[in-house]
This record gives structure tokens, sequence and C-alpha cells, in this order.
């Protein structure tokens, strides 16, 4: 795929790809539980951020063992979030406003609810047997391996009374684990996707994909993984098969037009990169370590070096993310407002595909949810805290929410933000049209350059041998973070100053010229374009 010539470049190179999670997001019914509706109801919200692509997090089906990720119907919409003709309808309606609708596509597992599993655990001789996956027990009747799943430490195994035999659940007993040798697994997930794609859906975000390509040893994890959830390790033999035939068909209504996005939760970067294929599996993989990294400059410019390297080696687009569902949201890691702003501008000008999580931009801390209030099985529930819409104690989500409102819920709430210039939100929507108006923070190359210890300092350049190149575009753009609380006096070049933030929030005078070495002032993030000044000024 091309990463030089924009008129050729897939939609989602150049995309702010925005994740909701719908259950948290808006609630258009007062029942204390988002839907669609309320999704639709704050698309403007979205459009005016600035983003270009929105991300659901499943609404099909579901018991809510695991809040969505146990899918009893692959290809329809939970009454809790509406009917598919509200579907249809927000997909015309994030059509409308120029953006792209990614959506969730759970292929490791169903909900034990799921008709497929309820007939293959009715008889060992069920003809839907095959499509989980089933073992006989150990000599004393024990589990078939020593894997754990996922949330706590019990096998990844559960006995059926019934039969005898143990099915495997990399997580909840709840969520059986498809066995994708079964071809007729392979043919219904995949029709799956069709079925989406044919309401309008742009793309799919493959959760835990890593996984389903298991083969039929499933030996015991080796003694220094023996403790871990099997999910951090499992990658069949299979997976990379099955990554080429459901790239297939997300190609078939032409080739890069729909994406294919995997969550590859590993921590290992060799084997992140080979989901991506030969540019014949996932389109795009996530970033878990940059997910998982401090706030510490030598570690974002490791980082950065990592995967910068390890992408271009295979000719492959990164990604990077801060915050998600399942974690601690990163103003609540990285511990301060200033580091939030500052961690905005990075995540928004490095190369590559940048993930916002619902509140990022209102700088949302995740909740602090009582032990009795505590539903998820593996205790997300703070950063999975209801959007805050309005400036009232609840966020405007009343007594009934179905968790916890976040820590200064009207302070925060978009209606506190909206019109205040020195705000996070207000900081979002600049960061995000100084990236759209910028095509080097889209489509250039990334050059990292020494810096001060505490800092990362890094240029993007343009293609300056494109003839069609815009005069009016800076053909390259320096960041400069500042990870301390200390000012840093420099080297950093100046130029004309494009955005940024400073400790105190204040969106500052973007229309000046900083000149050569300009310190930087505590948890300061700037980006300055580098025409426009002598060699000498800069």
């Amino acid at each position: 795929m091309s990463t030089s010539n924009a008129t050729s470049r897939p939609w989602w190179q150049d995309a702010v790809i925005y994740q909701i999670y719908p259950r948290s997001f808006a609630d258009s019914n007062g029942d204390g539980v988002g839907d669609l509706a309320g999704i639709h109801a704050h698309l403007d919200h979205l459009a005016g951020l600035g983003v270009d692509a929105v991300w659901l997090s499943p609404t099909q089906p579901s018991p809510m063992a695991d809040f969505g990720y146990d899918i009893s119907d692959f290809c329809d919409i939970d009454p809790v979030f509406g009917t598919l003709d509200d579907f249809d309808e927000l997909t015309a309606e994030i059509h409308s406003r120029g953006m792209h609708l990614v959506m969730d596509y759970v292929p490791n597992h169903t909900s034990s609810e799921h008709p497929w599993f309820r007939s293959a655990a009715s008889s060992p001789g069920d003809p839907l047997r095959d499509r989980y996956v089933w073992r006989d027990p150990g000599p004393n009747g024990e589990a078939p391996n020593n894997w754990l799943r996922a949330f706590s430490p019990e096998p990844a195994w559960t006995l059926d009374e019934v039969s005898g035999q143990y099915y495997l659940h990399l997580f909840l007993p709840e969520q059986p684990d498809l066995n994708w040798q079964d071809p007729g697994v392979r043919q219904d997930m995949a029709d799956v996707l069709r079925f989406w794609m044919d309401r309008g859906v742009d793309g799919f975000r493959a959760d835990v994909v890593h996984c389903i390509g298991k083969g039929h040893d499933l030996p015991d994890a080796a003694d220094e993984l023996a403790g871990l959830p099997a999910c951090i390790f499992d990658h069949g033999p299979g997976t990379h098969e099955m990554l080429r035939m459901l790239r297939s068909v997300v190609d078939e209504r032409g080739r890069d037009a729909h994406l294919l996005l995997g969550e590859t939760a590993v921590f290992d970067r060799a084997q992140q990169l080979s989901y991506l294929g030969d540019g014949d599996e996932l389109h795009l993989a996530f970033n878990f370590l940059a997910l998982h990294a401090p706030w510490d400059a030598d570690t974002w410019r490791g980082e950065m070096e990592s995967a910068y390297a390890g992408h271009d080696a295979i000719g492959a687009w990164p990604t990077w993310v801060m915050s998600n569902h399942d974690l601690p949201r990163h103003r609540t890691r990285y511990g301060s407002d200033a580091r939030a702003r500052a961690a905005a501008v990075l995540l928004l000008t490095l190369r590559g595909t940048p993930f916002l999580y619902q509140g990022e931009e209102l700088g949302l801390e995740d909740a602090v949810v009582p032990p009795e209030a505590v539903v998820d099985p593996g205790g997300r529930d703070g950063c999975r805290a209801p959007i805050p819409w309005k400036a009232d104690a609840t966020g405007g989500w009343g007594p009934d929410a179905w968790l916890p409102a976040p820590p200064h819920a009207a302070g925060r709430s978009a209606e506190a933000q909206a019109g205040d210039p020195t705000s996070m939100l207000s900081h979002y929507r600049r960061l995000l049209a100084v990236r759209s108006s910028t095509d080097v923070l889209r489509s250039g190359s990334i050059d990292i350059l020494d810096s001060p210890d505490g800092t990362l300092r890094f240029v993007r350049h343009g293609d300056r041998g494109d003839d069609q190149a815009d005069p009016a575009q800076p053909a390259a753009v320096e960041v400069a973070v500042n990870f301390t609380g200390e000012v840093v006096p420099g080297p950093f070049s100046g130029g004309q100053l494009l955005g940024g933030t400073t400790s105190g929030g204040d969106p500052g005078d973007i229309s000046r010229a900083v000149p050569v070495s300009a310190p930087l002032q505590p948890d300061e993030a700037r980006i300055v374009a580098l025409e426009g000044l002598s060699a000498a000024e800069r």
C-alpha cells in the first residue's frame, strides 16, 4: 500500500478514529444505559471535534456477562441499544457528516447462549459440535491443559456434565471459544462481515483476533507463562491463514476500502507485526506496547523507534493509542491535566493512525467505583464511566446510570467545556484542526531528533519531490514535548507556531513565531512549522 501519494492512500491512514463504548456514551431514554439513539444525538459533537471515523464497541444481542463481548447473535442489535433500523439510521447520519463507521467483530468466541453453542452442547454427536473446542479430561479428570482464563486465575476449561468433555473459554465460561478449523465457522463468520458491510459499515476492529488459529494439540503453557491468561500467549499456528481469509472478505468490495483492524494484545513487536502479513492479513494492528507506556520521554522515544523500524521494514502503517475500554484512562495514569494535554499533542502528531477513546477530549479520569457497584468481571468499570454531557453532578445521566459518574463530572462535562477556549475540549478541537489542515502531520515521514533529557523532539517531513505539493503547506513541522515539570532550555527549532499547549492550558497566540531555542515550559508541547524563518532564526 502507498504511504507517500495522498491520492492513493486508504482512508484509514489519514483518519483519527474515535472509540465509542455504547453503554456509557449517551442515554436517550433515561434507563441509565447508553444506546444508538444517544450516539445519534451527539454526532455533531464528534463532527465538531474533528474526528474522521467512529468505532463502536459491541452492540449485538448479548446476555451481557462480559457487557457485549459475549454475543448471542452476530447479525442483530441488542434491544438495550435499539434496533437494526436505528443502526441503519445511525450509519447514514455518520456518513452524512463525512465520517466512517467501524464496528467491533468478535471472532474468538460466542455467548454460551448462542444457538450454535446450545446445539453443540446438547450432544457429542450434534452437527454443530465441532464449532467449539472440546477435549477429553486429563488422566485424573482434570482440565485438558494448564491454561488459565482471563479475569480470574481459574482454568480456561469448563466440564460439560452432559458429555463428560471440557470446552475451552479463554475468557468467561459464558464465552466458549470457536473452533476456526471448522469450515462452518469460517463460512458463517465471513458472512457476518458481509452482513454488516452490506449495511454500510466501513471497517471492523477484530477482538483478540490473534487467538483464533488454535491448533489441535493445545499443549501446556511453558513454566514462565503458566500463571498468565492464555489469551496473552495463544498464538495459534492457523491464525495467519484465518486472517488472510478475513482480509479477502473485507477486500471483496475493493482493496483497502474496508478496514480490518486487529486487537492483537501481544507484547512482542515481531509477533504483533506478523499479523500484518505481507500486506494480506490485518491492515492495522493495535500497538499495545504504546498503550502501556508510562509518561517518560526515554520510554516513548524507544517505543517510537521500535515501532517505526518494524513497520517500515515490512511496508506497514503503525497505530497509536493511549486509552481504551479495558485499561485505566491515560489522564488517570499520567497524573495531571497538563500531562494529558501534552499527551494529546504527541498522539495526534505521530506518524500513524491515532485512536481516541470517548472522553479523552474532556480530560476524564476513571470513576471511583465502590465495591458494591462493581459489575465488570475484569474490574474495568472505572474507565467505562458514563460520559458527562450536562453540567450537573451526574453529567446528565440522572440517578439510574449503570455506573457512577467520573470525577468532577459537572466541570468536565461537554456543556461546561464547550465555550471555554482554555478547556481540554477546545484543546483537542484545535489539535485535530491542525492535524487535518497540515499534510505532513497525516502522511509525512518522521525523524526523531536528539533532545535534552526529559524531552522528545521529532520532525515530520513532506514529499519535497511531489510537483503537486501545495506551496501553502509547510514542508516540515517540528514537535517538541516536555515530559518533565521543569523548564527545559533547548535546543529546539524556531518557526511558525501551529499549536500545542502550556502547563496553564492557555491556547496561546498561534500566529506568532517561535525563536530558535525557545525553552519548553513545564509539561509543554508545541508544534512548529519550520518554513518562514531564515536558517539563523530557526
